[in-house]
């Protein structure tokens, strides 16, 4: 009798493999098919933002902090290629474009004759000498850094990735590249000429102030004597004038949806609707609140949560970003819909450009629309980069930007 057991004994054994095999892939999260595409990704930072080398010896990256999100793309269901671009700490979203345009391409950065004429700093070169690339390694006579994808065309497109001002530096880019200078010849660079079409396959943005930011006005429109680095940075010239509301919506005028690229945003919130207890708001900064208003989140980071709330700490004459409201007839309306915020960009600014194509993203990306990836609650402004700040890994977040980037046709 035991004879006929044994002899069944491997299909029985099969039998309950393949059961269990079966039982066990409908417990777990289904895995992605193979990408239908490669193509390079490049991460472009923000305003204050530094690139993968400015600060060597730190082991801090932008993206990442003490982590390193690039690497962790290249990584997952990889490999991939993942380059951290390197642009202006400080510039308008055009010169940004320009630095970043030389940068993947190759050549020296050029801001345009006109554009420099019009809205250039005071002495500001055209083509500066220190921010070029080399496109070929093999004939690189000034040992220029290695440009980051010299190919790049439409045969060879690119995702892009901004955070912050990263993500309208992008669009400012894409305008450029596919419609080239409103103003005329700008002195013979190719990103001015326009007609470059395809070359983008995806945008994302994250925490980018696609409306601009209250944080601007409500630190210069109010008590405009008040001196200080935040103060001095925000009061520079074009630069400023593209991260406040209307100058977000002068910039939305120009800087259009493309139809042929795929578009993706996420917004991080780290407010709270005011409560007289037990929001997990940082009290010691907002011990009395409102529940018309929005307060900074007791994880949100330090110097942050006192412009977030209802007053600019510790003044009680100065708005924050959780109360701040204008409504002068020729200035964007702001209202309480722009309350709640991350720190430096009010949540309702991130989802997509006012009057542009948005849509709340279902599974299929539509193509010329902004596909809005939703917000992630809890984030400020530099949790979503990894930051230390004692708060839950965005590795997620790129995770999912990135099954979804790469599973685009």
């Amino acid at each position: 009798m035991l004879r006929p057991v044994l002899r069944a004994l491997p299909r029985l054994l099969s039998s309950s493999l393949v059961s269990c095999v079966l039982a066990l892939g409908a417990l777990l999260p289904a895995v992605p098919a193979l990408a239908a595409n490669n193509y390079p990704v490049v991460l472009v930072h923000g305003f204050l933002g530094f690139g993968p080398d400015s600060y060597p010896g730190s082991g801090f990256l932008y993206w990442g902090g003490y982590n390193n999100i690039a690497a962790h793309m290249q990584l997952y269901h990889g490999p991939h290629a993942v380059y951290a671009a390197g642009v202006a700490a400080i510039g308008s979203n055009w010169d940004d474009a320009a630095e970043l345009y030389a940068q993947i391409k190759g050549g020296c950065t050029d801001y345009g004759a006109i554009h420099v004429a019009r809205y250039g700093y005071p002495g500001q070169p055209q083509k500066p000498p220190d921010k070029c690339w080399a496109a070929d390694p093999k004939n690189n006579p000034n040992d220029y850094p290695l440009a980051l994808y010299p190919q790049w065309d439409a045969a060879h497109p690119l995702h892009l990735i901004g955070h912050s001002q990263g993500g309208t530096t992008i669009r400012a880019l894409i305008q450029l590249l596919e419609h080239g200078s409103p103003y005329g010849d700008e002195g013979g660079s190719e990103l001015y000429k326009g007609g470059n079409l395809g070359w983008v396959r995806s945008v994302v943005t994250l925490s980018t102030p696609h409306n601009g930011t209250t944080l601007r006005d409500a630190v210069l429109d109010i008590l405009p004597q008040l001196r200080s680095p935040l103060r001095d940075y925000l009061d520079s010239k074009l630069t400023s004038w593209e991260l406040s509301p209307d100058g977000a919506r002068e910039f939305n005028r120009w800087a259009l949806t493309s139809p042929g690229v795929y578009y993706f945003s996420v917004g991080t919130v780290a407010t709270e609707r005011g409560a007289w207890c037990c929001n997990g708001t940082d009290r010691t900064v907002a011990p009395i609140q409102s529940s018309n208003f929005q307060y900074p989140r007791a994880d949100m980071f330090q110097y942050y949560k006192y412009f977030a709330g209802e007053w600019i700490v510790p003044s009680l004459a100065q708005r924050g970003i959780g109360s701040y409201t204008q409504s002068a007839t020729d200035r964007v309306r702001i209202d309480s819909e722009w309350f709640a915020n991350d720190g430096v960009v009010n949540t309702i600014s991130m989802r997509a450009p006012n009057g542009q194509p948005v849509r709340d993203y279902d599974g299929t990306a539509v193509r010329g629309s902004w596909n809005f990836l939703g917000n992630q609650r809890g984030f400020d402004h530099f949790d979503i980069l990894n930051w230390p700040n004692g708060g839950p890994s965005a590795d997620p977040v790129y995770e999912r930007i990135s099954d979804i980037i790469f599973g685009l046709e």
